[in-house]
This record gives C-alpha cells, structure tokens and sequence, in this order.
C-alpha cells in the first residue's frame, strides 16, 4: 500500500511537500509519477521518472516542482514550489515496484488535496 500525505491550504507563492510511504521496502522501484486530478479535469501527468532514472515535469510544473526519494523510509516526496492556484487539484502517487515474493505491482496512493488560494 501507498499512503500519501502532506497536502494541505497554501497561499500563493507557497509552498507544500507531498509524501508517499511504501508500507512494504520494495526490492526495486522502477518508476515513480505523480498524476493529479484539478477540480472537473481530467487526471494529468505531473512529473515522472523515464527510461534511465531521469525524471520529467510537465511544462505547467517545471522549474517549480521536485521528485525526490528516500529509500530507507520507503517515501518519494514532491515539492511543490511558487505554487499557483491553479495547482489546486488532489494529487496522486503512483510507483511501479518491484517484490521479490510479488513481482512488479503499480501501486497507487489514496489522493491527498492540495488547494491553492489566490
């Protein structure tokens, strides 16, 4: 399971951190994105990571946001940084990991809020 946290009500320019805990230490993680879903949307890809470990942003998050990751707490993390309002939407997390006694699973989190005031 995922477990996300770290949303939250922030001013303009703020800025907040997701977290994403793997209840379970994976042997591998071989991908990380984060999707988020603004209020009447559709789902979107905010950032990612490749072929190779390199990670991507969309164009409306680069520059301001960072994946990162601590594999000895299990937890990828996403900066959010001069957040906008319209950054306001529920943020997902999804990990494709690796389990010796499960295979590869994609792994999603429950959402967390992220609202982002004018």
């Amino acid at each position: 399971q995922l477990q996300a946290s770290g949303g939250g009500l922030v001013e303009a320019g703020g800025s907040l951190r997701l977290s994403c805990a793997a209840s379970r230490r994976p042997f591998r993680i071989n991908a990380i994105n984060w999707y988020r879903q603004p209020p009447g949307k559709v789902r979107e890809l905010v950032a990612g990571t490749r072929n190779g470990g390199a990670i991507e942003y969309s164009n409306s998050v680069k520059g301001r946001f960072i994946v990162s990751r601590d594999d000895n707490l299990n937890t990828v993390y996403l900066q959010m940084n001069s957040l906008k309002p319209e950054d306001t939407a529920v943020y997902y997390c999804k990990l494709n990991a690796y389990w010796l006694d499960l295979g590869s699973i994609d792994l999603w989190g429950q959402g967390t809020q992220v609202t982002v005031s004018s």
